[in-house]
């Protein structure tokens, strides 16, 4: 319990581990709270078999594992910032598209959404996990990045909510969709003020309890 909250209390003094804290959020809002809990019920708005909206959001899902296989390639060759942009600014202009792809039936462009949103979908995490030990160094960082997780967590329920509240008094995704997208655009820039990775050395390691 000690070692968790010490790695709070140096994490909350730095910036890093609150941009890694609001990026993460968006990614919970933008995944597993708009995108899984709501794809199907928008698609069906449209007038889209339920059975097709569920092969599709299948379909992000296996294209997940690939994408985030390549993301842990690209994590150990690449600026973990750069790639967080990267993944970040594409899903959000992604769901910019989304209202426009969508249909009752599978186009070009609502294939094109599915294959890129399920690469980037946890594509996220071995950036964000890099840059936990960059920061923070390895004995911290997986507590960090425990605290970092979280925020996922609340994300992915405020998204929810939010788009479900939405689509009741709107009877539209539209919002929510746009919402997701100025979001991770946001995100985006937010990791960008990050500061190339340094471990002070003056930041004693959190001793375990016992």
């Amino acid at each position: 319990m000690r070692t968790t909250f010490d790695a709070l209390a140096l994490g909350a003094r730095r910036w890093p581990f609150w941009a890694l804290m609001a990026s993460f959020f968006v990614c919970g809002w933008s995944t597993n709270g708009l995108m899984q809990t709501h794809f199907i019920p928008a698609t069906a708005d449209y007038g889209m078999n339920t059975m097709l909206a569920a092969m599709l959001l299948a379909m992000i899902g296996a294209f997940d594992i690939i994408g985030t296989v390549a993301s842990g390639w690209l994590t150990d060759r690449v600026d973990s910032r750069l790639l967080l942009a990267l993944y970040y600014g594409g899903r959000g202009l992604a769901l910019f598209l989304l209202p426009g792809v969508i249909g009752p039936e599978i186009s070009g462009g609502l294939w094109f959404f599915v294959i890129f949103y399920g690469l980037d979908w946890v594509a996220t995490v071995p950036p964000t996990d890099a840059l936990c030990r960059q920061y923070f160094g390895l004995e911290r960082s997986g507590v960090v990045f425990g605290w970092v997780f979280a925020s996922h967590m609340v994300g992915a329920g405020a998204g929810a909510t939010l788009a479900g509240n939405l689509r009741e008094l709107t009877g539209s995704y539209v919002e929510s969709w746009y919402i997701a997208a100025i979001l991770c655009l946001t995100a985006a820039a937010v990791v960008l003020t990050m500061r190339g990775p340094r471990v002070a050395a003056s930041d004693p390691a959190p001793q375990p309890v016992g």
